[in-house]
């Protein structure tokens, strides 16, 4: 099995959009805090001193992987500029050998939406797994965007921990 966080890591770092620019955290410091920020509902003003942000155990980042890679092959196709970062996150992972062979029995076989989430245990895993996926996938076609309807819906991810996601990935 490959060692899966590094690689989630590096591929949520590959990402370009205003929250990963303005973050020195980690990619999976950063997915968990994402998520857990959306998934609070109260108006309460937020702490003095942040929450313990969650650890994403290897399972866990495994699976968030897995959706990675489907997410980006709903349209039937990897471009050019996926494929780039799917191997410069690899290559970032220093596990390229291994890395590398998994990624490619993954295109080949990529996840389902009901398997990945057959495997998820907890409201905050799936809020974790949805916003990995966003924050990995550009959504620049109209499959990746339903991928990601029918992912959250699946994960059963609040609509309103969705919009909190979407509204942090776009500012």
């Amino acid at each position: 099995m490959v060692d899966a966080k590094p690689i989630v890591d590096a591929l949520v770092r590959t990402r370009r959009s205003g929250i990963v620019a303005a973050t020195a955290l980690g990619g999976l410091a950063l997915v968990a805090g994402l998520a857990a920020r959306a998934l609070r509902t109260s108006g309460a003003p937020e702490p003095a001193q942040a929450p313990a942000v969650p650890s994403v155990d290897e399972d866990e980042a495994r699976l968030m992987l897995r959706a990675m890679v489907a997410a980006t092959l709903a349209d039937g196709q990897i471009d050019a500029d996926e494929r780039r970062r799917l191997d410069a996150a690899v290559q970032a992972s220093g596990i390229e050998t291994d890395g590398a062979a998994w990624l490619a029995a993954e295109i080949e076989d990529p996840a389902d939406v009901d398997e990945i989430a057959e495997r998820v245990k907890t409201p905050e895993q799936a809020t974790r797994i949805y916003s990995a996926v966003r924050l990995s996938v550009l959504a620049d076609t109209l499959q990746e965007r339903e991928f990601l309807k029918m992912l959250a819906a699946a994960l059963d991810v609040p609509d309103e921990a969705v919009r909190r996601i979407e509204a942090e990935i776009d500012a």
